[in-house]
C-alpha cells in the first residue's frame, strides 16, 4: 500500500499544472466507528480483544510507535484541503493526524484498560519489540491548513468504540473472521473466485466458472 501510494503521488505530480491542483494526504493509522469498520487496525483491534475476550492481547512488548487518527478527524483533512487556496496545497503532501498522538502501543493498551471495565492486559508468548515503529510530524497540516482542527483523542475513540461494540454484541467470531479484517476478507474473495490473483474482479463468465469449478472441492473438504 505505502509504496504504491508513493508511486501515485510522483505520477499524479507529473500532471499538476493551471487546470489541475492536486493535494495528497497521508492519514496516520486510522480509528473509530465507521460504516466499513475495521478491526485489524491498531485501536480497534485492542478494544475488540478486551471487549470479546476481556484481555488486551498484545502481540509485541508494547515499546512500538504509532501515530493514530480518527475516521472524523481524517474527514476534516479532506474538508480543509478541498476548501484550501490553491496556493497553500498546491502539489503538497500532508501528514493527517497530531503530533501529540503519537503513541506507543503499551499506553493505547493502558487507555483501553481504563476504558473497558474487568479486562486486563496480555501478551503473546515471546512477545518481543516489533519492528514497524515509527513517530510522525504533523506541523505541516497544522500551520498550513489551519482549518483543520481535529476532535478526537484515543481515550474518546476507545470510548466511542466501547459503547458501539457492545450496543452492536460482536462476538470473538466475528472479530477474528473475514469480514472486518482487510487481508482476511481479501483471501476470502481470492478463495471464492471473485478476485483475480491480480486482485483485479473476475467477470461475471469466469466467477461463476470459478465458483463452479471449487464447489465439489468444498463439499468434499
Amino acid at each position: 500500500m505505502a509504496k504504491s501510494k508513493v508511486a501515485s503521488e510522483r505520477g499524479i505530480a507529473k500532471l499538476a499544472g493551471d487546470s489541475f491542483c492536486p493535494v495528497y494526504l497521508r492519514p496516520a493509522t486510522a480509528y473509530g466507528v465507521s460504516p466499513r469498520l475495521r478491526f485489524d487496525v491498531v485501536l480497534n483491534n485492542l478494544v475488540a480483544w478486551a471487549i470479546t475476550t476481556k484481555k488486551i492481547h498484545m502481540k509485541s512488548d508494547g515499546t512500538p510507535w504509532r501515530p493514530i487518527v480518527h475516521i472524523e478527524d481524517i474527514s476534516r483533512a479532506f474538508i480543509a484541503a478541498i476548501e484550501a487556496p490553491a496556493e497553500a496545497v498546491f502539489n503538497e503532501a500532508f501528514n493527517v493526524g497530531q503530533t501529540a498522538h503519537n503513541y506507543q502501543i503499551r499506553d493505547l493498551a493502558k487507555i483501553v484498560a481504563d476504558v473497558v471495565p474487568g479486562c486486563e492486559v496480555d501478551f503473546a508468548d515471546g512477545a518481543g519489540p516489533d519492528t514497524r515503529s515509527y513517530r510522525v510530524s504533523f506541523e505541516k497540516i497544522k500551520t498550513r491548513l489551519p482549518n483543520f482542527k481535529p476532535q478526537w483523542d484515543a481515550k474518546k475513540g476507545a470510548e466511542q468504540l466501547y459503547k458501539a461494540y457492545r450496543a452492536s454484541g460482536i462476538t470473538l467470531e466475528d472479530f477474528e473472521g473475514p469480514r472486518y479484517q482487510r487481508i482476511g476478507h481479501i483471501n476470502k474473495l481470492l478463495a471464492d473466485g471473485i478476485l483475480e490473483t491480480d486482485l483485479r474482479h473476475r467477470t461475471t463468465g469466469n466467477r461463476a466458472s470459478a465458483a463452479a469449478g471449487t464447489a465439489p472441492l468444498l463439499a468434499g473438504s
